[in-house]
């Protein structure tokens, strides 16, 4: 498991995420709680012990989000898109072993969609 001070490069064909590393339960309830901004092309990658259907939401969090919620084989599942402060918990399909938080938008310029893989460089920033 990477640790919480490491970076990963989360890639999908030719377009890449830079990505802070969380891993712990503390670092990923922290999430991007508080932040003013996600600067383009950067994100937070949370990365689970094991895979498993997981949740996410936007408590505290002050700028919309596109997440992707990514298998242990690296496929998107789905890609849930989150309102700054909302409290509804949003669900992956399946189990998955990494979710990634990026500007809300991003996906969906791109041309990313659920079934489509990521290639993740961990200890990249």
């Amino acid at each position: 498991m990477p640790s919480a001070s490491t970076g990963a490069l989360v890639i999908f064909g030719t377009d890449t995420v830079r990505a802070e590393v969380v891993g712990t339960p503390e670092a990923r309830a922290q999430g991007l709680m508080f932040r003013e901004i996600v600067p383009e092309g950067t994100g937070m990658l949370f990365v689970f012990d094991r895979p498993a259907v997981q949740g996410i939401w936007m408590k505290d969090t002050y700028v919309p989000l596109d997440v992707p919620f990514i298998d242990a084989s690296y496929r998107v599942v789905n890609i849930e898109s989150l309102e700054p402060l909302d409290l509804t918990t949003k669900q992956s399909s399946g189990p998955v072993l990494f979710t990634l938080e990026v500007r809300q938008g991003w996906f969906s310029e791109r041309g990313i969609v659920a079934g489509q893989r990521a290639r993740i460089e961990f200890g990249r920033r």
